[in-house]
């Protein structure tokens, strides 16, 4: 029996990816990092600034997300997002850059405490991966 199911993550620009052998994703929902294998449950549920980490058959990888949503229903992840980067093509400078725009908006006096904790952990995510 296959343990394997399909992911799309879509992007404003286009379907960023599809694959129909993965056996787990890790997501950084708002609730936690969520654990999604094949016939979990169905789920809905907001991504935080994080790492999307996919095993499939093909090997692991790992993406940067900002925000979105995931949906999980029938064996089929969903992932829409308007921030997706893939870890292996990102380069140092683009991130440190991420950084200090970041750093700029949680810095400002009038931030609400939603916007500063997502940019605070989009902060604290950015510096791992660099």
């Amino acid at each position: 029996m296959s343990e394997e199911f399909k992911v799309e993550i879509v992007n404003p620009e286009k379907s960023f990816l599809s694959k129909e052998d993965v056996t787990e994703v890790v997501v950084p929902a708002f609730e936690g990092e969520m654990g999604i294998l094949k016939d979990h449950i169905s789920i809905i549920s907001f991504l935080k600034p994080g790492i999307i980490t996919i095993n499939s058959k093909s090997g692991e990888e790992k993406f940067y997300v900002e925000d979105g949503i995931v949906e999980f229903k029938d064996n089929n992840l969903s992932v829409l997002t308007s921030s997706i980067f893939n870890l292996k093509q990102i380069e140092k400078g683009k991130i440190n850059e991420l950084i200090k725009i970041a750093e700029e908006e949680s810095n400002k006096p009038d931030v609400s405490d939603q916007s500063k904790f997502l940019t605070d952990q989009k902060i604290q995510v950015l510096r791992t991966i660099n």
